[in-house]
This record gives structure tokens, sequence and C-alpha cells, in this order.
């Protein structure tokens, strides 16, 4: 399955969901995730739910529920796989069930977000799809863009030599630590509520994470430099129930793909549009931005990611190295 489409083929799903009878029994899917409300995965489910009762002529509704309001991710998915819950937002929480979703957030595995978006629509997008469906019964119909992870500390780091000793926090992710290790730092696990005070007291010199959660977190405050090293590129994936897809007739599956081909438009739009604002704001509230050496990085990281990926991911990892 790609989500690239064109004007005649959604003309064509038009035409189709134009042809279902209105009298159609209606139907109501439930969408839980856990962004906020200004969150542009929440905007885009609100987007997807206004396109699906457009196409459908109000006979199916999507109800949409930010903040984890309808349960947390794994209890949404096993909620999905139930046939309690309709739809949701997830990304490499479903290696749980299906390893190669595990490509969806791998360090430096992605040169660019056009190449992030290659490999998503492309073939091993497709491979991904298919294991999901597969083996966790959830059917990707879309996907999401997501923050590229970059290091934040007080000094400039434009090369792995920079980092030397660099005290930094990281996530509790053995692959995140390993890497951080591999390129010269010393990465240690720490919970997200802790980094604040840490940074503030000198107990760590560094963290890393998207620009959205460096600006939400306040860390202008205690950190001087962002450092686009953007060593995670990741998107997550819009999903509904196979269950629940089951029950559409091909008409409305239809509707439902080009409702969310126009929401993953809508979210990319936006999702550019809050980098650059957050970006914006990290300058103006004195943050310096440096450009770092991205081949050198992902070149010293790969031993470290190779080792950590399963023996199902590692050829296509070691194909994506190589591009």
């Amino acid at each position: 399955m790609t989500f690239n489409w064109k004007k005649p083929v959604l003309a064509a799903a038009v035409a189709a969901f134009a042809a279902v009878p209105a009298l159609a029994q209606e139907m109501t899917l439930k969408l839980g995730h856990l962004a906020n409300e200004d969150n542009p995965w929440h905007l885009a489910s609100v987007k997807f739910a206004e396109e699906v009762a457009a196409r459908t002529e109000g006979r199916i509704a999507v109800e949409v529920f930010p903040n984890e309001s309808l349960g947390k991710e794994i209890d949404l998915i096993n909620g999905m796989q139930l046939g309690t819950v309709d739809m949701t937002i997830t990304g490499e929480s479903l290696q749980n069930w299906a390893p190669m979703a595990a490509l969806l957030a791998v360090p430096y595995a992605y040169k660019s977000i056009e190449h992030m978006d290659e490999v998503a629509s492309g073939d091993i997008g497709n491979q991904i799809e298919a294991q999901i469906i597969a083996n966790a019964q959830i059917r990707p119909i879309g996907y999401f863009a997501r923050g590229p992870r970059n290091l934040t500390s007080n000094r400039p780091i434009t090369t792995p030599d920079d980092l030397a000793g660099l005290k930094m926090r990281v996530p509790n992710v053995p692959l995140f630590i390993d890497v951080w290790s591999a390129l010269g730092a010393a990465p240690g696990p720490m919970a997200f509520s802790e980094v604040f005070t840490s940074l503030q007291n000198g107990t760590i010199e560094a963290q890393e994470n998207p620009l959205a959660l460096i600006r939400s977190a306040s860390f202008n405050e205690v950190q001087s430099h962002v450092n686009l090293t953007e060593h995670v590129r990741s998107w997550i994936y819009l999903t509904i129930a196979e269950s629940t897809w089951a029950k559409l007739s091909e008409a409305d599956q239809e509707a439902v793909l080009a409702a969310a081909a126009v929401a993953q438009e809508y979210e990319r739009g936006l999702f550019e549009q809050s980098v650059a604002d957050d970006r914006a704001y990290l300058e103006e509230n004195g943050m310096t931005f440096v450009e770092v050496d991205g081949a050198a990085f992902a070149a010293k990281a790969k031993d470290a990611v190779l080792s950590n990926v399963s023996d199902e991911i590692r050829p296509i990892v070691e194909g994506l190295f190589a591009e």
C-alpha cells in the first residue's frame, strides 16, 4: 500500500462512495491517541474524521479521543485486537508483534525527510505494513511525520570528536545508550521529569529530543545550543483494526483510504510549520542552532546500530546506511 494518491484515484474513490445507498447502516469509529489537542496528529485526526464523514455522506462517523482519554497506546492496540477500539496512532510499539516496525525509528537510517518518505511509501514500507496486518491484526492506512531528535548542549558540537565524555541523558533504550557511547559521549538513562533540574545543576551536560519537546520543556533556559544531529527520523501510523476494516464495504474502504491520504498531507503541512515555529521560538529565546557533520556521525554510529537491531531487519538497515 502506498499513499501517493493522484487525482484520478481520488476521483474514483469519490465515485465509489457516492454509489453507496444513502440508507446504509451507520457506523461510528473510535480513534484514540496520546497527543494533546494542539498537536498536528490530533488536528490531522480531526481532519480525517471530517473527510470520512464527507466521503460517506455522514454514514460513517469518527470520534477522536486525544490525551490518552481512551487509553494508553498499548491498551489501545490491545483494544483494537479485541474489537473494542477501532483506530489509533501508533508506531514502533508495534514491534512487539511485528519486528519490522522497529524500522520506523532506527538512528541514522534516514538521511532526510524525503529519504524517509521514499522508504515509508515504498517497498520497505509495504513490507512493514503487511507484517503489522498479519501479526497484529491492525492496518496502517496513512502515516504522520515525527520531529527529528536533536542534541542540546552548552557548547557547539559539530563532529563526534566534540562529544568526548559528554554527560548526557538518553531514554532507557539500549539502542540509544549504545549508539551515543559509540559516538564518544557518556550517556545515561534518566526519567524525563528529572532532565531540566539535572541540566540546571550540572549533573548532566546535554540531552536529545525533538524541537517541540525542547521548547515545551523550556530547555532553552538551561541549554545554549541545538546541534542538528537529526539522529532519529521517524514516522508513525494512522491505523484501523483489521476487524473494523473487514466490516467496511469496498467503497467505504476506498473512502477511508482517501480520507487518510488527505489527513496525511494535512499533517505534513502542520508538521513543517511547527518545526519552523519551534526553531524560531528557540532562537528568539537564546539558543544557537549548529550544523553538524551528519555523515561522520552516521559512520561512527553504524556498527552500534547494526548490533542492536534484530537479524530480520539488519540487512534492510545495512542497505539504508549504504544509500
